[in-house]
């Protein structure tokens, strides 16, 4: 087929413009043989004429389909030319933010001036161990391709990086040694790899410097070989060095920088150990000063110092070292500052005393005037003599820069050096990978010798490049056995010749540097005269005889001569260097010893030098070669060296990495097409391209191409044998067989041929869709049509029926008028008559009430005149009365006074008369008479008071002397009572003032009562206001109630709402401690593995072979590893005993660890020593403290003392009472017993005797814990109060010495330990708060007394109660004491919440520790009384059996067993007996050569537990503590020995984890707990254990199940893992719906299903396995659910992790696959009933990312339902996806980048983890809830298969 006929109308195509170098046009019209001219029309819309060549007649390239844009290989594409290589990186780069992508074994990544987060180690993870072309472009996948091809073909590889300055080479090398250090790890414990990555901060800082370009440019190009060993471990690293840019230490460009070692230094020099160095500001020297840009926006040079010497650190280079390298660039900094001013036009002079070169030679350790000398003079010589000569001041400055360059360079190379050093391994290396990071093509406005250089380096780079390409294509097609022809290609052989070859431009330079007058204008015409018109690639510009042009392979580049041969020569003034080699600074030296003298030629500033650093070690020196070889000039070295590089990469495979700039002003994901295609055009992309559309770049299998392209076949085309269906189809299709070649597994295209099949497929698709569509639509227009007609006859029917019914409303309505009229009329005319009649009356009434009213009216004002006149009638009259009888009672008083005056006068004038006094003496002598009779009277009363009187003195007289020694009593009272007189003083002065006070209450309170009447005035008139608003405010509070009540809705709601996602939360955090903590345990289990494996190794080490076989034992074989753990303990400390051992084999093997543990043990106690120290410390300010305040702190802790002591003192009687009745029992069995049984010897007593002893020794094992009580309480007491006798101290003694044992010294030193805490803390406390609280304390000492008294009393009842009533009592006043106390601290500390709380705090812990002591001694109480219980029960059964089955002529006869206690068949306990020495073999038999299958298969499930346990049962049945340890010890110690043996087995391990959980079961179902027995049958209850506690060993096995669960975990993702991504994602498990897409050079792993690959029944089947085999060993149910969960949360990771990382599987098509996929394995799920194990929801992130691919992705309502729908998958991972999505037919469309944008800014408030990828190697918390078991221990039967006859039923 002819290409032009793929021109045809609606082609797209691209032209040429001058700003976007490629455009996008449309044909508006067929292209036909001969047109001269293109009608096109461009995306703007403009039309446009395209003129083609008249000479070549090329058409415009065409565009590659839509669904073709944005592959990942650019080889895919079906047309390879320059715009669509540069539309598809575009397209990635812009669109989805992709910056990798591969162009055939090239991986072209493009800087996107941005932090991405794609380097983790996720994303490390992700793609070890996955093909290249299996995930996305990435750095990452070319360093895995390197490091497996490495390992696979054992052969060395090169990773070539290249590209401008600032395209991001040096990030990209650095990437792809991190993934190396990450994968590989190091082979010993040096840590290499971080030596390896460490190393990349020293070069930075001496070798990167700030350019216009890039702000972290590497000016110089390094060849880093990364060694590895056999393992293919790193080992150790060399690096070579090339071009360092010397010229950037004197002189910077405007906005550049020079090396950031030095702005580091000024930025650092305020450090302490930078002060002798002088150093200032980068503003201060003249060589950190000229770009004018001392500062790089956000890089803080001070803190980059800090790294770079954590990194020589790292390296070893030492401090001394590294000062001394801060002194040589300080040295070069100053000299830069030496000035020069001229004598003369030819000398010149430094000043006297010159600081900058005073400091530089202070720092140098040189002579002042020496230096000085000879930096303004030179040595000449000649033939015949020797003579100095001085130098002008542009001579002496150039020199001086000459000098500050050659040191820069030698230091340089010294750090260079020391680097590869610290990264040397002594190990031999198996193998390496090269990383060149080199400079890419260059070409600037004025190109020098660096370009030159530069540009050499790449054509031969390029070179190597090509040929690898040739090479690939040629393997390739002789691989598939298709005819070869030579593809022609671009050689620039003919370009390296000119430079290199024989009088090449490299020649004739270096012969005119050996001329004495050699300069650049006669090296230029020797150029013309050589090469000019000889050489089509050599041209001469025009304007200038200074200058040359070579075309090189990317472009043509014109160099200036100038300079050209000062830069080639690059020397330095022999005398220079002889001042410095004589300096005192021996590492200033040590830079120039391996120097030779140079040649006295003229300094100049050079440019880049050659720094060549090889592994090799040189050859020794002949005599007189080291003068020649220091002559070489620089282009002969960089020669050399480039030589030796393409050797070694010649010698590698190389792999390589094209760095593309996408702008010049680094702007974040901002692409410039000229700037790209200059770039593209030099790293040698375009050429990969041209090579590979010069061949067959489009390649198929046979399968994909028949998947593909089988729409274009009939049925009857389609044969068995896909490659001749695919054959027959192609000779149809494609008539030009040389377009198309088969091969065996293949078929190979030519450019544009996929592109016509795919025009031929769209087509037939096209034709079948219209088909489709017309058919579709017939339909649809016929089921239109009938619609249509049915409702046209609705229409109908409805019309005339609503007709009809209009016709009969309207008769309906006439009839009703009618009527209506008639009642109308008849209406108005009624209410007319009403409304006439109904008037007449009205008025009539009217005026009857008007004629009534006024006749009304005058009636009423006659009477109430005739009233009135009745009223003034009778006020007259009384008048008229009361004026007369005032006149006649004031004429009656006239006449009275006048008669009154009259009698006045007579009684006058006979009171003067005799006859009235002789009346009044009469009265007078009779009360005389009677006067005189009571007299008398009163005398005989004196009379016998005289007698009276008389005897009472006698009495008085007696009784004066006794009241007189009463007197002196009452004096002594009378004293007493002033005192009480004064205080009744100061009462009745308190009471006068209460007086007033009340006085002043009662004032008020009239005042009150006042004011309460006013108030209750004013309140009764609110009140009726308040009633009417009462009315008002009853609706706003019904209304407000309602609100209310919608409120507390919501509240009740929301409140809900939190209380969901609070419990999630917390459901959250008890997971992340349980993943925490069994992620400790994993790698405890790690660290334990390795612990044995070290211990192995040393024993091996350690054991000498002797000559011979000697034979072990196999049981003593079988159970090496079968230690205690006290074992474990022993032998962690033999171990560095054993290592002291002579043994050479094992010295370099084990050293470095037993230094390190060797280090650790020392540290470990010089921390020890050191808390000791800081304890005693402590506790001798704890003293001093305490005797200073001891009178004022009150007892704190006394009711605590007195209360531990109570319980101390319980817990004696109680043991005293438990050993009385012990031996009250040994007792009574001495006396009921015969006495042949019970005689001292037999076995009976005996074997009571024995158990009893092992009561009294339990008894003796409390007492001390008792007695360690006491000592932690006798050292509290001693805490608190002061230490006044030695009663004390010896007491403690005696308790410390009754302490034997180690334990219980070091736990009694820990609670001294806490409790001087406690004090220390309690003190200073007090210290502060003491002048505020010294009244409350007082009175709280009060009230502690009162709290003594009343706890003595408390007591004294508490001793006389029982025991149990006694606890219930101390436990009933101790709570109450502490609520009381609690009350008192609340009300102390109201006004200080910090003190209450911390009070609060130590009151907690205080009633916990009480708590924990409790419960202790009971549970050894309740583990008494059982002990009791049994041997009661063991005595009734012996004396039973003695009056039953025994005769006494029998025990006299018969001999007696040990125990004789005869049992009958039908009392068996359930417990299995065994001898210690069979432990061995037990454990041998049941764990260690037990097979799952048969156990699982023929026995019932968990039966190794059930055995094991009853014989645990039967251990403890004889109170035998060793052997039930030793017993759970060997468990636990072979099931960890059968899991490491055989860890990878899923059916082992599923065995054990059954059997480890049904063990750790059985020990909580028989443990005699409460919660643990409520499940269980009587008979089961009396299974229990009765001596032992085994809590702790069941939190041991615990740990042992979860390890094993994450083992099981890690075997279940072993077995998934290949599966997963080829069953879930590649496999179609519909067919047909996904398209397969032309692939590129790197081809995919293929979708179709071939015999080897997995598919999704493959996961389901194993999925199966996994489940039938977890039934079958009997697992418990919710068990099996969480490892359900785990593997589906493996499965989701995994594939949404690829699905994140693959480009091709972003699609509608793949998305609806996965959905299915998915729904497969919820189907699953259901037939399992294993939906409610929370499987599914671990699929959630996976199902929505399938639904993202599939849902619509335009408007914004789609943007709003994607984010609600998404809420299981983070913002990262919805862009990622969104920005992956690939359509796979043209039916499809890309999501645009606004609708992405759109997403981001709805999603930016979403608080998620930014990582892309999840983390697949997560494993869930796992628990194991209790699962009772219902057999019976009796019913147990043990098979003869299992080989345990040696134990027997009891």
């Amino acid at each position: 087929m002819a290409a032009s006929e793929l021109y045809t109308k609606y082609a797209r195509v691209w032209i040429p413009d001058p700003e976007e170098v490629w455009k996008s046009a449309e044909l508006l019209k067929d292209y036909k043989q001969g047109d001269k001219v293109i009608q096109l029309r461009l995306e703007e819309g403009k039309d446009l004429e395209y003129c083609l060549d008249p000479k070549t007649k090329e058409l415009p390239p065409l565009r590659n389909p839509d669904i073709l844009v944005g592959e990942n290989d650019l080889t895919a594409l079906s047309y390879l030319h320059e715009p669509a290589v540069l539309h598809n990186l575009k397209v990635r780069f812009i669109d989805s933010k992709l910056i990798y992508t591969y162009c055939g074994i090239v991986l072209v990544a493009i800087n996107p001036y941005e932090q991405l987060p794609i380097y983790g180690e996720d994303i490390i993870n992700a793609y070890s161990g996955q093909n290249m072309g299996d995930m996305d472009p990435h750095i990452f996948a070319v360093a895995e391709e390197a490091y497996k091809q490495m390992a696979r073909d054992e052969r060395n590889q090169s990773i070539i990086v290249s590209g401008e300055s600032g395209a991001g080479k040096t990030v990209s090398a650095k990437y792809a040694m991190r993934y190396f250090a990450t994968v590989s790890g190091s082979a010993s414990e040096a840590n290499v790899e971080e030596k390896v990555l460490a190393s990349n901060p020293i070069m930075e800082s001496i070798g990167n410097a700030k350019t216009t370009r890039n702000d972290n440019s590497s000016r110089f190009g390094k060849y880093i070989e990364i060694g590895f060993d056999k393992r293919y471990r790193i080992i150790g690293a060399n690096m070579r060095t090339y071009l360092l840019e010397k010229s950037r230490v004197v002189f910077q460009a405007e906005e550049e920088r020079n090396y950031h070692i030095f702005y580091q230094l000024c930025a650092s020099a305020a450090l302490p150990e930078f002060k002798t160095l002088r150093l200032g500001n980068a503003n201060y020297f003249h060589y950190t000063k000229q770009g004018g840009s001392p500062v790089i926006d956000g890089i803080d040079d001070a803190k980059e110092m800090a790294h770079t010497r954590q990194a020589c650190t790292l390296l070893g280079i030492s401090d001394s070292h590294q000062m001394g390298i801060f002194r040589i660039l300080a040295g070069i900094l100053h000299l830069g500052n030496v000035g020069f001013t001229s004598r003369d036009a030819d000398s010149c002079t430094i000043p006297h005393k010159h600081e900058p070169l005073t400091i530089f030679c202070d720092l140098m350790g040189v002579e002042y005037q020496e230096m000085s000398h000879w930096l303004c003079h030179r040595k000449l010589a000649t033939a015949s003599e020797t003579y100095i000569k001085p130098i002008s001041k542009l001579q002496a400055i150039n020199a001086r820069d000459a000098l500050a360059k050659h040191i820069y360079a030698n230091l340089f190379n010294w750090i260079v050096d020391h680097v590869n050093k610290a990264l040397h391994s002594t190990v031999k290396q198996h193998s390496f990978i090269g990383v060149l990071d080199i400079y890419g093509f260059e070409t600037f406005e004025i190109n020098s010798f660096e370009q030159f250089c530069i540009n050499y380096a790449n054509e031969k780079l390029q070179q190597q490049f090509n040929m690898h390409v040739f090479k690939l294509e040629q393997e390739e097609y002789m691989k598939e056995q298709i005819p070869w022809t030579l593809i022609d290609f671009y050689d620039n052989q003919p370009c390296i010749n000119l430079i290199e070859a024989k009088l090449g431009i490299l020649d004739l330079l270096d012969e005119e540097c050996k001329m004495p007058k050699g300069s650049d204008d006669s090296w230029a015409q020797k150029l013309y005269n050589t090469h000019l018109k000889k050489c089509a690639l050599f041209e001469k510009p025009r304007m200038s005889n200074k200058a040359f042009i070579i075309q090189h392979f990317a472009d043509k580049v014109e160099y200036q001569c100038e300079g050209f041969l000062e830069k080639n020569k690059d020397t330095v003034y022999d005398e220079q260097i002889k001042v410095l080699k004589s300096s005192k600074f021996k590492m200033l030296s040590e830079l120039f010893q391996d120097e030779k003298t140079p040649s006295p030629t003229s300094a100049t500033p050079s440019g880049r030098t050659l720094l060549s650093r090889t592994a090799v070690k040189p050859a020794k020196a002949r005599p007189g070669q080291a003068n020649k070889e220091h002559k070489k000039t620089v282009g002969h070295q960089f020669r050399n060296s480039l030589h030796l590089l393409m050797e070694t990469l010649n010698a590698t495979t190389p792999h390589y990495v094209r760095c593309i700039k996408p702008n010049d002003f680094k702007f974040p994901f901002t692409f410039d097409e000229k700037r790209a295609v200059q770039q593209l055009r030099a790293c040698g992309v375009l050429e990969t391209i041209r090579i590979s559309a010069a061949g067959f770049p489009s390649r198929w299998t046979y399968q994909e191409f028949f998947s593909r392209y089988r729409v274009l076949m009939k049925q009857k085309d389609v044969l068995s044998d896909r490659k001749q269906t695919c054959k027959n189809l192609l000779e149809k299709l494609i008539l030009d067989k040389d377009k198309y070649q088969f091969g065996k597994t293949k078929i190979f295209f030519r450019a544009g041929q996929v592109a016509y099949l795919e025009k031929i497929r769209a087509d037939k698709l096209r034709v079948a869709c219209i088909r489709i569509q017309k058919t579709i639509r017939g339909w649809l227009m016929r089921k239109k049509y009938l619609r249509m007609r049915k409702a046209a006859i609705t229409v109908q029917r409805y019309v005339r029926g609503y007709q009809a019914r209009c016709y009969a409303k309207f008769l309906r309505r006439t009839r009703a008028a009618i009527l209506i009229q008639k009642f109308q009329r008849m209406y108005v005319v009624r209410k007319r008559y009403h409304l006439m009649r109904a008037a007449t009356i009205v008025l009539q009434s009217h005026l009857r009430g008007y004629i009534a009213r006024n006749k009304y009216q005058r009636m009423l004002r006659e009477h109430k005149a005739i009233i009135i006149q009745k009223r003034v009638r009778g006020w007259l009259a009384r008048v008229r009365y009361r004026r007369s009888l005032k006149a006649i009672v004031y004429l009656q008083c006239c006449y009275r006074r006048m008669m009154a005056k009259r009698e006045l006068k007579k009684l006058k004038i006979e009171a003067r008369s005799v006859e009235r006094y002789k009346k009044l003496n009469i009265g007078m002598e009779n009360k005389i008479m009677q006067l005189q009779r009571k007299v008398d009277e009163q005398s005989k009363d004196y009379k016998s008071l005289l007698e009276k009187l008389t005897s009472l003195e006698t009495t008085y007289n007696t009784e004066t002397e006794k009241l007189r020694s009463d007197v002196e009593r009452l004096r002594m009272s009378e004293e007493e009572a002033k005192n009480a007189m004064n205080r009744v003083n100061m009462l009745q002065e308190e009471i006068t003032k209460l007086r007033k006070e009340l006085h002043q209450t009662q004032s008020e309170k009239k005042t009150i009562e006042e004011w309460a009447d006013k108030y209750k005035q004013e309140t009764e008139q609110l009140l009726s206001e308040l009633k009417e608003q009462n009315t008002l405010l009853k609706k706003e509070k019904e209304e407000l109630n309602r609100h209310i009540h919608d409120q507390a809705k919501e509240m009740t709601e929301t409140m809900e709402k939190k209380l969901v996602e609070e419990t999630k939360q917390l459901e959250l955090d008890l997971n992340d401690e349980r993943l925490r903590y069994q992620n400790l345990l994993n790698e405890f289990s790690r660290l334990e593995e390795r612990y044995d494996d070290l211990r192995d190794e040393v024993n091996l080490m350690v054991s000498i072979p002797k000559p011979g076989h000697k034979r072990t034992d196999s049981t003593h074989s079988s159970n090496e590893s079968e230690y205690t753990f006290s074992s474990e303990i022993t032998e962690m400390e033999d171990l560095p005993l054993r290592m002291e051992e002579p043994s050479e084999k094992k010295a370099p093997l084990d050293m470095s660890l037993f230094l390190k543990l060797q280090k650790r043990v020392t540290e470990l106690e010089q921390e020890k020593q050191s808390l000791q120290d800081e304890l005693d410390r402590k506790e001798e300010q704890a003293l001093r403290t305490k005797t200073r305040e001891e009178e004022e702190r009150p007892p704190m802790r006394g009711a605590e003392l007195e209360y531990e002591s109570l319980k101390r003192q319980e817990l004696e009687s109680e043991n005293k009472k438990l050993k009385n009745e012990l031996n009250e029992l040994q007792k009574a069995l001495l006396e009921k017993s015969s006495p042949e049984v019970t005689a001292p010897g037999s076995p009976a007593y005996r074997v009571l005797l024995d158990q009893l002893t092992s009561v009294s020794e339990e008894l003796d094992v409390r007492k001390e814990e008792v007695l360690i009580l006491r000592s932690q309480l006798v050292s509290q007491k001693e805490a608190i109060q002061p230490k006044n006798t030695m009663t004390d101290s010896t007491i403690l003694l005696e308790d410390v010495q009754k302490m034997k044992d180690k334990g219980e010294i070091a736990q009694a030193y820990i609670g001294l330990k806490e409790t001087n805490r406690l004090l220390e803390s309690q003190l200073q406390s007090q210290k502060k708060s003491h002048d505020n609280e010294l009244e409350a304390l007082r009175g709280e000492i009060q009230s502690l007394k009162e709290e003594n008294n009343r706890q003595q009393q408390l007591l004294a009842q508490n001793l006389q109660l029982p025991p149990e009533a006694r606890i219930e009592a101390s436990l009933q006043h101790e709570i109450t004491r502490l609520t009381n106390e609690n009350l008192f601290y609340e009300e102390l500390y109201a006004d200080d919440p910090m003190k209450y709380q911390s009070y609060r705090i130590s009151l907690y812990k205080r009633m916990i520790d009480l708590m924990e002591q409790l419960e202790k001694q009971d549970k050894t109480v309740r583990k008494l009384k059982k002990q009791l219980k049994v041997f009661a029960k063991k005595i009734g059964e012996l004396e039973v059996g003695q009056m039953e089955n025994i005769s006494p002529g029998q025990i006299i006869d018969e001999p007696i067993r040990p125990v004789n206690i005869p049992r009958k068949e039908k009392d068996f306990q359930g417990m299995l007996e065994y001898k210690k020495d069979d432990e061995p073999k037990l454990v041998k038999n049941l764990i260690l050569d037990l097979k799952p299958r048969g156990v699982a298969v023929n026995l019932i499930p968990g039966l190794p537990a059930y055995i094991l346990f009853m014989c645990v049962r039967h251990a403890d049945y004889l109170n035998d503590d060793q052997k039930v340890r030793s017993l759970l010890t060997s468990t636990i110690n072979g099931i960890k020995k059968v899991l490491k043996k055989r860890g990878d087995d899923f059916e082992m391990v599923s065995f054990w984890l059954s059997n480890t959980c049904r063990f750790l079961h059985c020990l909580k179902q028989y443990s005699g707990e409460e919660g643990f027995m409520k499940h269980n049958t009587p008979r089961q209850n009396d299974h229990c254990l009765t001596n032992f506690d085994l809590a702790e060993y069941r939190q041991v096995l615990s740990d042992l199940a979860i390890q094993i669960y994450q083992q099981l975990v890690r075997v279940l993702e072993n077995i998934l893992q290949p599966m997963i991504v080829s069953g879930m994602l590649e496999h179609e498990t519909i067919q047909g719906v996904s398209g397969v897409k032309p692939p590129g050079l790197r081809k995919r792993t293929s979708s179709i299903a071939d015999e080897g690959t997995y598919t999704l029944d493959s996961i389901i089947r194993q999925l199966n396995t996994f489940h039938s085999v977890m039934c079958q060993h009997g697992m418990d149910p919710e068990l099996i659910k969480q490892v359900v969960k785990q593997t589906f949360y493996i499965t989701g990771a995994v594939t949404l992790n690829n699905l994140l990382l693959r480009k091709d599987m972003c699609s509608w098509s793949k998305g609806m696959q996965i959905r299915y996929n998915v729904s497969q394995l919820e189907e699953w799920l259901r037939d399992k009933n294993l939906m409610n194990s929370g499987a599914k929801e671990t699929l959630e992130p996976l199902i929505q990312a399938a639904q993202l691919l599939q849902v619509k992705k335009k408007t914004d309502e789609d943007a709003e339902a994607i984010c609600s729908m998404c809420n299981a998958l983070t913002t990262a991972q919805i862009v990622k996806v969104l920005n992956l999505y690939t359509p796979v037919n043209e039916f499809e469309e890309r999501v645009s980048i606004s609708f992405i944008r759109t997403i981001q800014m709805r999603l930016r408030d979403r608080k998620d983890s930014p990582q892309l990828l999840m983390d697949a190697k997560h494993i869930f918390p796992v628990t194991f809830p209790f699962n009772p078991s219902s057999l019976a221990l009796e019913t147990i039967q043990i098979p003869a298969s299992l080989g345990l006859a040696f134990i027997s039923r009891v």
